[in-house]
């Protein structure tokens, strides 16, 4: 779902900047309260999990589209909203600056639209009430807990991956491209971000279950009566995906679909493939072009050392194996940075009134 600058106006993206800008700044306000030093290593190593998740595009079958994780819900249920939030930003800006992933105008609607909506209305809408709550008390305790972590994961990511492709349209919308008409193209970015969501909500309860397994209080909001016994230290759960992360990144993105993901899907369809062209357009002529985007491009070619996960100039595979591990060794690293530079997670820090 990562817009690139053509699909926006100028203002549109001064606007959706401002307004990520602002939850960012809320975001850092409320962790100067947080105090859970374990939060440090569990920033750094789940930030690098879902950029190497988000390597990885499954097939939508039938469709010739395909998708990958936002991995909002996934952070927040570990982190909390504000340290997801601040994750997804770690992430979305390495993807755009060093590997030219979504247009650098582009980036402020990017982080609203797969950020925002993950970490903050997944949390506090879906995550929070259901994963805290009573449902499923019929149940043993522990599994009711098991129960409500799928439910919350599979309903949040749903919710909020249509909430993004929704935005997407709204945004194309309104910066005018008229290419786009929004009943035509909201007709296609909803049902397929509907199936990519059910699978990444999947895929989320999955990582979830092993941490509440490993490590309950490493979730939150985790009803206390439910948890389970902890099986592991923090030192291994974390090398365990640690390890994850290394295997995903540096192996499986090998594997990943060639199909496009849900908006390209819809922008271009996979006719080459024998599916629908959907709306059709050039994929070497299309949307805006303004000074402020051709500024943004120029910046990109500069920075993006291994453009579209691959080694410049190069088609061999092996550009995406590295990709995979820079990226998620530079997203750990920069999340480190971050909370160290903001004083985050200090034990025994006093709170502030």
């Amino acid at each position: 779902m990562h817009m690139a600058d053509a699909l926006l106006a100028p203002a549109v993206a001064a606007a959706m900047y401002a307004a990520s800008g602002t939850a960012a700044g809320v975001s850092v306000y409320q962790l100067k309260k947080d105090d859970e030093p374990q939060k440090l290593p569990t920033m750094a190593v789940s930030a690098a999990l879902v950029f190497a998740g988000q390597m990885i595009n499954y097939t939508i079958p039938g469709t010739g589209s395909s998708g990958h994780m936002c991995g909002g819900m996934l952070l927040s249920a570990l982190l909390g909203p504000q340290a997801g939030f601040l994750s997804m930003i770690v992430i979305l800006s390495i993807q755009s600056l060093f590997f030219a992933d979504g247009g650098l105008m582009a980036l402020g609607a990017n982080i609203w639209n797969m950020a925002f909506y993950g970490c903050f209305v997944g949390y506090y809408l879906i995550w929070r009430p259901i994963a805290g709550g009573s449902l499923f008390r019929n149940l043993a305790p522990k599994a009711a807990q098991r129960a409500r972590i799928v439910l919350a994961s599979v309903l949040g990511c749903v919710l909020t991956l249509q909430l993004g492709a929704f935005s997407v349209v709204l945004e194309t919308s309104l910066s005018g491209v008229t290419d786009l008409p929004f009943g035509a193209f909201c007709a296609l970015m909803q049902p397929i971000h509907l199936a990519i969501g059910l699978i990444e909500g999947l895929i989320t309860s999955a990582v979830l279950l092993f941490v509440y397994a490993s490590r309950p209080e490493l979730l939150r909001d985790v009803d206390p009566a439910g948890q389970a016994e902890a099986k592991r230290s923090l030192k291994a759960t974390l090398a365990i995906l640690a390890v994850v992360v290394l295997v995903v990144g540096g192996g499986l993105s090998l594997l990943a679909s060639s199909n496009p993901d849900g908006l390209e899907w819809a922008l271009f369809g996979n006719a080459g493939a024998g599916y629908s062209e959907n709306m059709g357009l050039d994929e070497e002529s299309y949307g805006l072009s303004s000074a402020a985007a051709d500024r943004a491009g120029a910046i990109q070619e500069k920075t993006a050392f291994l453009p579209d996960y691959s080694l410049a100039g190069s088609e061999n595979p092996a550009g995406t194996s590295v990709s995979g591990l820079v990226g998620s060794a530079l997203v750990a690293g920069v999340a480190v940075l971050i909370c160290l530079a903001g004083g985050f997670f200090r034990k025994g820090k006093p709170h502030k009134p």
